[in-house]
């Protein structure tokens, strides 16, 4: 089965890895470019050989000759393009994070519902290699019940003279916080679904300077705690940081009844009974994962599978803890996510 794909939002992500990726795949081809400037989707389209450039993105996904569209635009445009896309009976990858904000997710969640096409979000891309042994032995209660899980993703560095990010733009970035939303995506595959949080949250630099000319608000934090209660009792705590030049780019620790396992620096750790100390966990190459979304998402296409990693619910799922996140700021309050 041949499949031709559209592009809309040519950033690095798309560049470095989206566009080659299906390019790699037999029967897979790009055959339309959109960015935000026709001159940058030009130079897309001369850099990966794709034969037509849109100046308008609703134009490519309405064109007879794309059979589906993959979004590499910022989040403010997901919500939009999605429907758009589906709407007209293509198949839908869209870049993480989801949405703006839940009521959007959710309206992205329904109309997928309502399409036999696929509708898939680029998955959080954390640890995939040991997801499959660590899941096993979470299902064998290798941890026994799990008590706590520690998320610490601190990096970036304070430098209050760097211009204006749209990730530091609500307008263009929603109610994501760096990433919030993509590391509880990767908590709930072992620890299940949140059932209440209270955050807290600070800006260092409350205004920089703005490519578009003069200064700009910034209005998503630049450090972020939670502390959430799951459905199972456990607890979760989240540290997110941009201004922490030397802290841990991204490590989850969970801990059971009767062990623990780390994700730290690319690797998986365990401690089980009578362990004293962490140790590498052991992967089969039989049941090694990873990060291969275009072929995931041209499979679930081709071989009418269910997607996994991510699928619209999935979606809404972390776009929950995403809104109750936001409430909590705002109101300074604990939220009971049922009620969002």
């Amino acid at each position: 089965m041949s499949l031709r794909i559209g592009i809309v939002g040519a950033g690095a992500n798309t560049r470095s890895r989206h566009i080659p990726g299906f390019q790699e795949i037999d029967g897979v081809e790009v055959v339309a470019v959109c960015n935000r400037t026709r001159e940058s989707g030009q130079k897309a389209a001369d850099e990966f050989g794709i034969a037509r450039v849109y100046e308008n993105w609703l134009d490519l996904v309405q064109a007879d000759d794309v059979d589906a569209v993959c979004i590499g635009t910022w989040p403010y445009l997901h919500c939009e393009i999605s429907l758009a896309t589906l709407e007209a009976g293509k198949h839908v990858l869209t870049e993480a994070r989801m949405a703006m904000d839940l009521a959007e997710a959710r309206r992205m969640q329904a109309t997928a519902a309502g399409s036999d096409r696929v509708a898939m979000i680029v998955p959080a891309p954390f640890y995939l290699e040991s997801e499959p042994t660590l899941l096993e032995m979470v299902a064998e209660g290798a941890f026994g019940d799990l008590l706590e899980i520690h998320v610490n993703a601190l990096g970036g560095g304070w430098d209050p003279s760097a211009p204006l990010h749209w990730r530091q733009r609500r307008d263009l970035s929603g109610q994501n916080i760096m990433s919030m939303g993509i590391l509880n995506e990767t908590v709930r595959r072992y620890a299940g679904h949140d059932r209440s949080l209270i955050a807290q949250a600070h800006t260092f630099t409350p205004k920089r300077h703005s490519p578009e000319g003069g200064t700009r608000a910034v209005d998503v934090p630049e450090s972020l705690g939670v502390v959430s209660q799951l459905e199972n009792d456990a607890t979760a705590v989240y540290h997110l940081s941009s201004v922490a030049k030397h802290g841990l780019g991204g490590e989850i620790e969970a801990h059971g009844t009767k062990g623990a396992f780390k994700l730290e620096g690319g690797s998986a750790y365990v401690a089980l009974e009578g362990d004293d100390d962490f140790r590498v966990l052991e992967i089969s190459p039989e049941k090694a994962w990873g990060w291969d979304v275009e072929a995931d998402f041209v499979n679930a296409i081709r071989d009418r599978k269910p997607v996994t990693h991510t699928n619209f619910d999935d979606g809404v799922k972390y776009m929950t803890f995403t809104e109750a996140v936001q409430v909590s700021l705002s109101e300074g309050r604990k939220v009971e996510l049922a009620s969002l």
